[in-house]
């Protein structure tokens, strides 16, 4: 490739000249700029020079491939248009062969790009042979093929179809196993857009076949296709296929299958069907794995499980229409019946992945259970996490007590777990700490000023240093929530008297919330109150705590100035 004289274009020559360079380094900054480069050699030179020039070098380092496979995915525009895309697709067909799967993911992703520009008289003409090409090369090139069905089976006349199904089909059927997984990983999507005669006749069988391989990692694959193809298929093939495949995976000896099975159950639980068929299938077909998975020996698997076991709520409680209840009550009985012995087994499972994940779910669970089932079955499960040994289990929990305190009402709060809220400020992990402060705030607002009060002013004197400074701290996150009255009066002497501290560091963190608290009183409080005690520590032995108070006096002589 040659550029004429003109100077402007000397840059573009220098990208070019790159483009050959031994130094790797400078190779990909020029294919990085291929954009570039294609725009000063215009359309016809690009299709004509360039394009063949980058086949000719495809066998390069994975990351300048890499670099090369996403350009080039944006080049339609580059090489004339839609009429011109073709061009595109020989070196793209040799990226998606590579070793590197990051390369041929990409280059499959500009192949479905370049594909979906291109008109359909000319994706007949040229990407069907380009995609029956790669789907007999070898086994990388195949996987690559796998991805490319769907879009092109989708645009395709229907009397171009019967060969394209054909390929798939023998795809999943492929000798190494990596070409099955792929198929398995496609065969979901490309449901979707095959006739309902083929879906049933020949892509069923075929997914049958993929639950059936002997390679964990296909099967594992195979599981997410239950869901996509369960929207599809004929309710009776739903029935009679793909749910006895869901149970027959719950058993699956690999571990990594049954977790793919708890990620699909909220997703089969949705079709279903109505309230009847639910009442009737149910019990036969989704809630015996639930309860399988949940007594899991692997715990990944039951981490997936109490991950989405919330989400089978809706589903389950519109089983049992049998029940003489009404409306909520109804829902509530089947959950009851079904999931929540699941959910409280989860909620004390050994691992603390499980429980993390049952505790994210709090809030679904008052939705889906009430406040009196919430009281008397998961409270006891919930004051046993609020003192986990893993202290990440500590710190969930924290951020639904707001939730729960809306619901249960300040007296039973108060009774069942206003004392946790007490502890978890004396927590041994400072996270959990300054959670516990944060969480003051909402049940301030919740319960009233004399709650905080109450509680949080008794840990003032503590013996160790870490509590005291526990106490500011609620103290600032309290101070906007609570009565001007009650921070004056109660709030304010308990920050004076911490500044008269032994300790340096509660002293600096009193000036620094004395700060703050100069913005929320009155005027004369600042001078008669705030004001004195900060001048005092302005003189204090520390350097930290002399500096702290002298920028807390700076600032309250800025807030005078403006007042």
């Amino acid at each position: 490739m040659t550029l004429g004289s003109d100077d402007s274009l000397y840059p573009i020559a220098v990208l070019i000249d790159e483009l050959r360079n031994e130094d790797p380094a400078l190779r990909l900054n020029s294919v990085r700029r291929l954009r570039t480069i294609a725009l000063a050699l215009g359309e016809e030179r690009t299709r004509r020079e360039l394009i063949p020039f980058l086949n000719e070098n495809s066998d390069d380092e994975d990351e300048i491939l890499l670099a090369m496979a996403a350009e080039l995915g944006g080049f339609v525009s580059l090489v004339g248009g839609p009429e011109h895309a073709q061009v595109l697709l020989l070196p793209l067909e040799t990226l998606a062969t590579v070793d590197e799967t990051v390369v041929r993911d990409r280059a499959a992703e500009s192949l479905i790009a370049v594909a979906s520009a291109m008109p359909v008289p000319a994706l007949v003409e040229f990407f069907v042979p380009a995609l029956q090409r790669l789907a007999g090369k070898e086994w990388t090139a195949r996987v690559s093929a796998t991805r490319l069905f769907t879009p092109t089976y989708a645009r395709c006349p229907p009397e171009h179809r019967p060969d394209l199904l054909r390929a798939f089909l023998a795809l999943t059927k492929d000798e190494t196993p990596m070409v099955r997984r792929a198929a398995a990983q496609a065969l979901g999507d490309f449901a979707q857009v095959v006739e309902p005669e083929p879906l049933s006749a020949e892509l069923l069988p075929a997914f049958l076949q993929l639950t059936r391989d002997d390679q964990d990692s296909v099967r594992l694959i195979a599981v997410e296709a239950c869901g996509p193809l369960a929207k599809v298929l004929p309710r009776e093939a739903v029935y009679e296929h793909v749910l006895p495949v869901l149970q027959h995976f719950a058993l699956d000896k690999s571990w990594r299958v049954r977790y793919n099975v708890a990620q699909q159950l909220p997703a089969l639980a949705e079709v279903l069907g109505g309230e009847a068929t639910r009442a009737e299938l149910l019990p036969a077909f989704l809630l015996p794995p639930v309860k399988e998975l949940a007594g899991d020996g692997n715990q990944y698997v039951r981490a997936a499980l109490a991950s989405v076991v919330l989400e089978l709520a809706p589903v389950v409680g519109k089983a049992s229409g049998d029940i003489p209840l009404g409306g909520r009550e109804c829902s509530d009985a089947a959950t009851i019946e079904h999931l929540l012995p699941v959910f409280l087994s989860l909620l004390k499972d050994e691992w603390a992945e499980a429980r993390l994940n049952i505790i994210g779910k709090l809030d679904q669970v008052n939705q889906v259970i009430g406040v009196d089932l919430l009281a008397q079955s998961l409270l006891p499960a919930i004051k046993e996490l609020a003192e986990d040994r893993n202290w990440r289990v500590r710190l969930a929990i924290i951020s639904h007590i707001p939730l729960l305190a809306g619901q249960l009402g300040a007296d039973f709060f108060e009774q069942k777990l206003g004392q946790q809220c007490m502890r978890w400020l004396q927590d041994t992990v400072f996270s959990v700490r300054e959670a516990a402060t944060n969480n003051l705030r909402s049940l301030a607002q919740e319960f009233g000023a004399d709650w905080a009060r109450e509680h949080v002013l008794a840990l003032a004197g503590h013996q160790n240093y870490l509590y005291r400074i526990t106490v500011l701290a609620a103290v600032s996150s309290l101070a906007a929530v609570v009565p001007r009255d009650t921070l004056c009066n109660a709030m304010l002497p308990t920050v004076v008297e911490r500044a008269k501290d032994r300790v340096p560091n509660v002293r600096f963190n009193a000036a620094q919330l004395l700060e703050r608290l100069a913005g929320l009183v009155d005027p004369p409080v600042v001078d008669q109150v705030i004001k004195p005690v900060l001048a005092e520590l302005a003189a204090d032995r520390d350097a930290d705590v002399r500096f702290f108070a002298t920028h807390a006096l700076a600032a309250c002589d800025d807030l005078a100035a403006m007042a």
